[in-house]
């Protein structure tokens, strides 16, 4: 493909060079794919209310609020995701490094095909977050949340969607297994006792309740603890300095209990689709979360997001930022760090000429008198 126009031409460019398995793992999703694609289709059910005659020659796209005391391009980061070398050798560097180069926060994940000590040196100040996956090996864990903190991160990211993985079908067909040579960065050396469990492989058996019984009785598992719960919010605070922010939240109960447990940030998502599908939507969870917690904490979002209109009519349904996954993968596979960087400025020039088209200028100015909603998508509680 030779002109990339939108974030679609780059999905369509980045999979005209992949292989099968690899695809099918970033595209895939839970069952019977119903949240991934409503993710994405949930940014149709809001329409923009323009406004006109208000002198938009300047428009100021950054962030109405700095995130730990750092002010970005725009209100957009790029979300955690595994094993960033199934796309480019250069992997988390590559990404880490389009953050800094165009200004964009990053989180890195517990799964990250490089060490989050040398993503780090790559993305500076600019990666931000360490998503964390709770083992029930808690000294790992610790270790894992100590190290992050030693190399300047500025919050763990707890993410608490994944007590087992989601019902992945296309993982499940192709036996999905990492190429010889490349394996999870922040596990390299033996540094754990005992083999860490990554749950998308198919010799995983994190597969549901029952299926790990034996992993678990073992003296130290590195597999993800399905006994999580908002106590260990607190536990997590005593172990580290950095903030603790909760990944996965998508109900206001949820978010009131976040909140009370001491999480210091919320971000609405379900996985990109990939745990329990026919949930609910990030997007129109958003709403739901952003007023149960009434401005006491920052609420983020990801899922879906493609276009710049899709990070307006997030941020007018309140989130004070949000987080694209799937588009940093396909740009990375089109040229290392230039394609994560061109998605980067796609979206960025779409952002700012949605804000000028309707009628805003800063930020601060987007809420949610400039959407308005299809009533056929209302979904209500029962």
């Amino acid at each position: 493909m030779s002109v990339i126009l939108n974030i679609d031409d780059l999905e369509r460019a980045s999979h005209l060079s992949v292989d099968q398995m690899t695809w099918d793992f970033w595209a895939g999703g839970a069952n019977d794919l119903q949240t991934v694609a409503e993710n994405k289709a949930a940014f149709a059910d809001y329409r923009i209310r323009p406004r006109y005659m208000r002198d938009v020659t300047a428009v100021d796209t950054a962030p109405k609020t700095e995130i730990f005391g750092k002010k970005f391009t725009i209100p957009c980061g790029l979300a955690p995701s595994s094993m960033h070398k199934l796309a480019h050798p250069d992997g988390e560097i590559a990404t880490a490094s389009a953050a800094r180069s165009r200004n964009w926060p990053m989180a890195i994940s517990s799964y990250s095909s490089v060490s989050l000590e040398e993503a780090k040196e790559a993305g500076v100040d600019n990666l931000l977050f360490f998503q964390l996956y709770v083992f029930k090996n808690r000294e790992t864990t610790t270790d894992l949340v100590r190290r992050a903190e030693k190399a300047g991160f500025k919050a763990v990211l707890l993410t608490i969607d994944s007590p087992y993985l989601g019902l992945r079908f296309s993982e499940r067909r192709n036996k999905f297994k990492l190429p010889r040579g490349l394996e999870p960065g922040n596990f390299v050396g033996g540094r754990y006792a005992g083999p860490i469990d990554f749950s998308v492989e198919a010799k995983s058996k994190s597969k549901g309740p029952g299926t790990n019984d034996d992993l678990l009785m073992e003296s130290k598992p590195n597999v993800v603890d399905p006994a999580l719960n908002w106590d260990d919010i607190k536990w997590l605070k005593s172990i580290t300095s950095m903030e603790v922010w909760v990944k996965g939240v998508m109900t206001g109960e949820d978010a009131k209990l976040a909140v009370e447990a001491g999480a210091d940030g919320i971000w609405v998502s379900n996985h990109g689709g990939r745990q329990l599908d026919g949930c609910l939507p990030t997007l129109h969870a958003l709403p739901e979360v952003v007023d149960a917690v009434k401005g006491r904490i920052p609420v983020h979002m990801d899922g879906g997001i493609r276009r710049g209109s899709d990070i307006f009519r997030a941020l007018a349904l309140g989130a004070a930022f949000v987080w694209i996954g799937r588009p940093v993968l396909w740009g990375l596979k089109y040229d290392g760090q230039i394609g994560v960087e061109l998605a980067e400025q796609i979206l960025e020039d779409e952002f700012k000429l949605a804000m000028a088209l309707s009628g805003t200028t800063s930020v601060g100015q987007i809420s949610r008198v400039h959407l308005t909603k299809k009533v056929s998508a209302t979904w209500s509680k029962l």
